[in-house]
């Protein structure tokens, strides 16, 4: 269920890249901006995005580390200790 909410906004972002990158062509090709304007705009809205990505990954992990500890699950840490001691 995570993955499959992960992968549409995925795609719900590269509909939106695409959709983006059409209407500031349209817009350029019209003159009604400059193409340096509109490759700085570009260039600018995929930075932010992948700052966005960035902060999403690591709220996400966060939560599902938070999660883990909640529900008491066994890590790979845990898990790598438990095969020490045992050694």
């Amino acid at each position: 269920m995570l993955k499959d909410l992960l992968y549409g906004g995925l795609g719900a972002a590269l509909l939106l890249k695409e959709r983006v990158e059409s209407e500031v062509k349209k817009l350029e090709e019209q003159g009604k901006i400059k193409t340096t304007d509109a490759k700085s705009f570009l260039d600018s809205l995929e930075t932010k995005g992948k700052e966005h990505e960035l902060h999403f990954k690591e709220e996400l992990k966060n939560a599902l580390k938070e999660a883990i500890d909640e529900l008491g699950l066994a890590t790979k840490e845990d898990l790598a200790k438990l095969k020490e001691e045992l050694a």
